[in-house]
């Protein structure tokens, strides 16, 4: 009788217990529940042999034989877009720079990363995302009554140039060489404010990554999806790229910040999703 007893105890037991399992995964995935939730974006700057990019010190070596290394590293993420399953888009604070504009800074890293965090996400399984790199025109044509709170944050961080020429959308400075890197380097790339009435090259990129696995944003869930940017393409990507005296130090958008410009918006893939 006792060993009866303890058996039906037992099983009402695993029965509670089971139920409770479902009814957790359930409340998860219910559809009825719609409560937004929040997404963290990690950036790791490295090369792709090397690792991490420690400033001043971590040099790579070129495919055309250059050494290179950085002393400063920023560039600048907007209009951020998370792609459910089914195609459809969500839109962060598009063409917003004081709320969707951030800038990514190798100084500010932590353990090498660099961190976003993205709040009132809604509820859903993205399945790719899409950044611009960069400040699209549109955002800069709102002007600067539009985005004063980014621009004097792009200000404070060395990104901007006068309000008529706009932003810096990537800045990299450091030393090159043959033997070893010795000789100083500025490469600034960014619009030349209204690129069309002034005839110059638009240097805004997007960029769409597939997600490895789905980012499950929900009220309970805050996903955490890794990009590693490859600063190797710097010089060695699509367009191999040799630094000398005619281009060591330039800002703006000339044919050489044009080739560096297509170059890095290669570097970008994402590692892995976080789901916790």
């Amino acid at each position: 009788m006792k060993i009866y007893k303890f058996l039906s105890l037992l099983f009402i037991a695993i029965t509670l217990l089971s139920f409770s399992s479902c009814s957790s995964r359930d409340d998860d995935d219910n559809p009825q529940d719609t409560t937004p939730g929040n997404l963290q974006i990690k950036f790791e700057n490295g090369f792709n042999n090397l690792g991490n990019i420690v400033l001043n010190q971590t040099v790579q070596t070129s495919s055309q034989g250059q050494k290179h290394n950085f002393s400063t590293l920023k560039y600048v993420i907007s209009n951020i877009t998370l792609i459910d399953e089914n195609g459809k888009e969500f839109r962060y604070n598009e063409n917003n720079p004081d709320k969707g504009a951030f800038i990514i800074d190798q100084a500010d890293a932590v353990a090498g990363v660099v961190y976003l965090n993205l709040n009132d996400i809604p509820k859903n399984n993205y399945k790719k995302i899409k950044f611009g790199l960069g400040i699209s025109q549109n955002a800069y044509l709102l002007g600067m009554d539009g985005q004063a709170e980014f621009w004097n944050r792009a200000k404070q961080k060395g990104m901007s140039w006068s309000w008529a020429a706009g932003y810096v959308f990537v800045k990299l400075e450091g030393k090159y060489g043959t033997g070893s890197a010795t000789t100083e380097f500025m490469n600034h790339t960014g619009n030349m404010g209204k690129v069309t009435e002034n005839n110059t090259p638009d240097l805004y990129r997007e960029v769409t990554l597939n997600l490895p696995t789905t980012a499950r944003v929900n009220g309970k869930i805050r996903p955490s999806i890794h990009i590693l940017a490859d600063l190797n393409q710097f010089l060695s990507g699509e367009k191999p790229l040799i630094l000398t005296e005619s281009n060591a130090m330039l800002m703006g958008s000339s044919q050489h910040l044009v080739d560096v410009t297509n170059n890095l918006t290669k570097m970008f893939k994402v590692d892995h999703v976080h789901n916790d």
